[in-house]
């Protein structure tokens, strides 16, 4: 089972699961999934980020150090060297020539999804196979940034992909969304595809914001 003890404390999380994160900007929808992270690191979970929106430089300045995380492997550079980066937006802004890394494989733009979920295989294979690590939070930021360059038929089949390869890694899925930026439509369609979903919505004087959950065991 996996825990959201720093975000849900009571959620129970069956393995293979995929969560849609969603609410509209300035919610804190990012920090909540970077939470949920950095709680599995504690645990010795493996974290893989895809990110079509931030640079991996700007992901990985998200988790502690391997002096600062608490893991229970004897090895003390586990909590650091367990993370992965796939970086979808780098080479798109060209900034340079970038070589995959132990930490981060580049995909050359939010578009080439077969690359996308390459890389993605790559290090759930070397997490799980060569690590040993078979506990592994999958986060994907953001699926808006998806649907602005591909229509909603082409991200929902590779969705459909990606949350297939979570559940066979017993494997927990984030995916965060802006919600409002998308009709009622394209949210529902793409609901089908997770297990369950936690949902921002600030009260009508947006000072108060409510978590709410579907799905889930809390």
């Amino acid at each position: 089972m996996y825990d959201l003890v720093d975000v849900l404390p009571d959620a129970e999380i069956e393995p293979g699961t995929n969560v849609l994160v969603a609410g509209p900007p300035l919610t804190g929808k990012r920090e909540i999934a970077f939470d949920i992270l950095r709680g599995g690191m504690e645990n010795g979970d493996g974290t893989i980020v895809v990110t079509t929106k931030d640079s991996a430089d700007k992901v990985l300045e998200e988790f502690p150090s391997s002096s600062d995380a608490g893991t229970p492997s004897s090895d003390p550079a586990n909590a650091s060297t367990n993370v992965g980066v796939v970086d979808c937006v780098t080479k798109q802004r060209g900034i340079g020539t970038v070589e995959d890394d132990p930490r981060i494989k580049y995909a050359s733009s939010p578009v080439d999804m077969t690359g996308i979920g390459i890389k993605l295989s790559e290090f759930l294979q070397e997490f799980y196979e060569n690590r040993g690590v078979t506990r592994n939070r999958v986060l994907m930021h953001s699926v808006s940034t998806l649907l602005m360059y591909s229509d909603l038929q082409t991200v929902f089949r590779f969705l459909h992909v990606f949350t297939g390869r979570i559940q066979s890694a017993d494997a927990l899925g984030l995916y965060v969304i802006d919600s409002t930026s998308h009709d009622d439509q394209t949210m529902n369609t793409l609901k089908q595809l997770f297990d369950g979903a936690i949902e921002l919505e600030p009260d009508d004087d947006g000072d108060e914001l409510a978590i709410k959950t579907a799905g889930l065991s809390v």
